[in-house]
Order: C-alpha cells, then structure tokens, then sequence
C-alpha cells in the first residue's frame, strides 16, 4: 500500500506554456509523456462509491494496472488517499489481487467482484516530469489533457497534479506556489472519478448547503477542536467554490463568506493560545478576500428588492423608478466572469495554499510556549466552556439594556454577534442539542432581523433622490414600517434569549 500526498489544480489549456516555461527552469530528474486510458468499474448499486472505494484499470501500452484507492482526506486541494496497485494480464479486474485489510470489514468480494461493470472512462494525454526541489524533496509534476466520458456524455481534463515522492510536504506547497504565480489555476477537490461518477449519474451539481456545526468528538483536545474548525471551514468552502465555479450562484459565495468567517472567527477563539503574529499573514489575506466579497449583502439585497419585477414594492407608487434605479445598482456590482478571475487568481490561489499548509504543518506550534502547548493539549470542551461564557457575557452587556433599542443599536452589535453565533459552531457539538438549539435560536432570529434591516439600505439610499415630495415621503413612511415591524420583532427575540439559560456549565 502506497498514500499519496498531492495537490490538484484545475487549469485552462492555455495555462500549459506557463507550465513548460516553470518547468524549464526547474531540475528535472525523469520526464515522459504516454496517453493513459482508464476504465472504472462499480456495482449496479455502486457499493463502492458509497464507501468512496474508487476502482480502476488504467491501460499504459500494452500494460494493465489495477489501482484501488479507499477513503482518504482532502483539505485544499491536498489529496490523501491510501492507493493500493496491482498487475493484470487484461482488462478485467480482479479483486482479489488486493490484500484483505483494504476493503471494509463486511464486504463481499467475491460477490462484488460478479456483479462490478465498466461505469465511465477518463482518457488523457499525460506529460510528467520528476523535479528535484532545493531541499532535495522529489515531486512528480503532472500535465492532463483529455476527456471523462460515461456514455454519451463527456467533461473536457485539463488538470496539474503535483505528487509528493519524496521529502517534505513543505516542497510540493513551494512548488505550487510557484506555479499559481500568474493566476489561471485553481485548487480542485473533485478527482476524475469523482467528474466521471457524476456523468455516469447525469448529476447536475451539488446543492448550496449552510455552514454546519464542526463535527467534534466528546474527547477532544483543545488544538484538536482548532483544527477540525478550520478543516471543516475549507471543506465548506471548496465545496461552494466548485458550485459557483459550475453555476455561477450568488448564494454558493455566500456560503464562502460565511466558511471565511468560521476561520477567522475560529483564529479569534484561539487567540488566547495562540499569539496573533503566528497567523498574521493569513488573517491579513483572509481579510483582502472578505474585502473582495463584501458587495454580497447588497447583492443579495437587490435581488429582493427586484425578484418577480420588485413585486415586494407594489405598494409604492414609485415602483417603477425605483426597481429602475435598483437595476442600474445591481448593474454596477462585479458580474459572474469577474467573480470566476477572482477564483483563478494568483493571490486567491496562496492564500488556500498557505491555508492548508499552514494547517497541516501546525504553523502556530513554532510560536507556541510550554504553557501555551499544555493549554492546547487539554480538553476541548473545558476550554469551549470558558470561551462560550466569556463572548456571551460581552454580549449580554449589549444587548441586556431594558429599553427598547433602536436600528444602530441593533446594527452596531451586528459583527459581534455574528461572531459569537460562528464561533458557537466550532464547539455546539460538544453539548446537548436541545439546550444548545435553544439558546441559540432566539440569537439567531435577532441576526436575521439585523440582515433584513440592512436589506432595507439600498431604497434608504435611494429614497432622497427621488425629485417628487409625496414619493419621498410614502417610501420614507414604508421603510419606517418595515424598519417598526422588525424592531418589535427582534426585541421580543432579544428579551426571549436573555431568559435562556446557557448550554454550557
């Protein structure tokens, strides 16, 4: 059994004389080119896919190769998968050829091995090239160009993969960043199998989720619970990056944003252990990127305002001019292909590079004293609950005065609560869900109240424009109705998760 360790990159097919230009200046070992053909085989069921089992036999020549690969772990891009090869004299698979302790404990080999079938193919032109890095490190530089094809369906290959051979993991991440200097390349999640698996299935894409709760077990160290955030965070993120790359939709970037805030807020948690110059690059470069997206709001609130033909503005006798001038606004706001630049380029690309490398290398350790490693080595869930009742207690102090508090009250405290609502998510699964859900959910009613106010900003911007006295003063009087409702809603929410008793001890 071999493991992999690699990163993958989708790239354009222009993106090669780039490559032959890095590759020119590098040491290089060995290099080849071969075209590889490669069926891969499941179950009518797909009883392998169900346990992300990928079997292939990849034809080199005259040569067939069984390749199995089992559950591994990807985070950024950075491919770790437990890869197990074997020699066959056509191209039938036979399974027994692996040894036992590969496949999961229940399965059947003998009858999986009657019913697997050919499912779809993936056929490329590979040139390679074995680089010798600077710290004698060796990486396998790969340069794909081909089809997947299930069928009558097929998705153009155009992909750089980067293989460590041998040496440090620090190299492949050095070569990487190298290679992205010019933008044009992105960090991808999603192996050809996995391309040809949704052919197969005619899948039409992933659905946008919401950033879930970080999956924690009862005994976790406290740098353990830092890791899993942050893991869990760029999970979250290449996810809905794939899906807007895929379908250009506003709430996969929402969803990005949101996994930006789980990290940084995820930094701020830590910060106590772990001294701030230990990520300051990082947070710099995560705040660059939040810079980047922070029209989304806005975005997302002329979408409102103009969904079905600003049907929500019907009441306003100057609808018309309004969605007008919303539409003019929404035009100004970066379009689809400058979104899909931003994902492509140089310094989108290293920040996730150092990200990950920063991760699994745990870049904070060198910066770390004694104390500091034994507070980290600890229990997760002591720390979560000193680091639960001190951002909530800061919080009850806003939001704990009797009197009723007016929009900038509520706008003021808006980051601080969204942060602790975020920070919440790398610990909630070390406590109860009944109590933990609900003290969270009248908190969680008071932010939607707060994003439904700044959803108001962009006819608030635009209601002294308008040339008409009587247009102004009946959009000033809905906006003061709207804003009345969901005040008296929100404080109601606000009084309701002052009685809550925390779900930490």
């Amino acid at each position: 059994m071999e493991t992999e360790i690699e990163l993958k990159f989708f790239v354009s097919a222009e993106f090669s004389s780039h490559l032959l230009r890095k590759i020119a200046q590098a040491k290089i070992l060995q290099q080849s080119s071969k075209r590889l053909g490669n069926i891969y085989f499941d179950t009518p069921e797909q009883i392998l896919r169900q346990h992300d089992i990928g079997l292939r036999v990849r034809q080199i020549d005259d040569v067939f190769i069984q390749t199995l690969k089992t559950a591994g772990r990807v985070v950024a891009g950075l491919h770790q998968r437990p890869e197990y090869n074997a020699e066959l004299n056509g191209p039938q698979p036979d399974l027994s050829l692996h040894p036992a302790d590969a496949w999961p404990a229940h399965f059947d080999i003998a009858a999986i091995s009657d019913q697997i079938a050919p499912l779809f193919s993936t056929d490329f032109e590979r040139q390679q090239w074995l680089i010798a890095m600077p710290d004698g490190s060796q990486i396998e530089l790969a340069f794909d160009q081909g089809e997947v094809r299930a069928g009558e369906r097929s998705e153009p290959i155009c992909e750089v993969e980067l293989e460590l051979k041998s040496g440090q993991t620090d190299a492949l991440f050095t070569l990487a960043r190298e290679l992205c200097d010019v933008g044009g390349i992105r960090l991808g999640n999603l192996s050809k199998a996995a391309r040809g698996y949704r052919l197969a299935a005619d899948y039409p894409g992933d659905a946008v989720k919401p950033l879930s709760y970080v999956p924690l077990h009862a005994d976790a160290s406290a740098e353990q619970a830092l890791m899993t955030s942050l893991e869990h965070a760029m999970e979250h993120w290449h996810y809905h990056e794939q899906i807007y790359v895929e379908r250009q939709e506003l709430a996969a970037l929402t969803q990005i944003s949101q996994a930006i805030s789980l990290i940084r807020q995820t930094l701020v948690v830590f910060g106590s252990m772990i001294p701030r110059r230990a990520s300051a690059q990082l947070r710099q470069e995560l705040s660059w990127l939040e810079g980047e997206l922070d029209w989304l709001e806005e975005a997302g609130a002329l979408d409102r305002w103009l969904a079905e033909k600003g049907h929500a503005l019907k009441k306003l006798n100057a609808r018309k001019a309004l969605v007008k001038q919303l539409k003019e606004r929404q035009e100004e706001l970066p379009e689809p292909e400058d979104v899909l630049r931003l994902l492509h380029a140089s310094r989108y690309c290293n920040l996730l590079l150092n990200l990950s490398s920063w991760l699994l290398s745990r870049g904070w350790q060198p910066f770390l004293d004694e104390k500091a490693r034994e507070r980290l080595a600890a229990s997760a869930k002591a720390f979560a609950d000193s680091a639960l009742a001190k951002a909530w207690e800061e919080l009850g102090d806003a939001f704990g005065a009797p009197r009723t508090l007016s929009r900038a009250d509520y706008l003021d405290q808006q980051a601080r609560l969204l942060r602790n609502l975020v920070g919440g998510l790398c610990f909630a699964s070390l406590y109860d869900a009944e109590r933990r859900e609900g003290f969270r959910s009248p908190w969680l009613d008071v932010l939607q109240g707060m994003e439904d106010l700044r959803q108001l900003e962009p006819i608030r911007t635009l209601q002294p424009e308008f040339e008409e006295e009587e247009d102004r003063k009946q959009i000033d009087k809905w906006l003061h109705r709207k804003e009345d409702s969901l005040l008296h809603a929100m404080d109601q929410s606000r009084q309701i998760g002052l009685t809550q008793q925390p779900y930490w001890p």
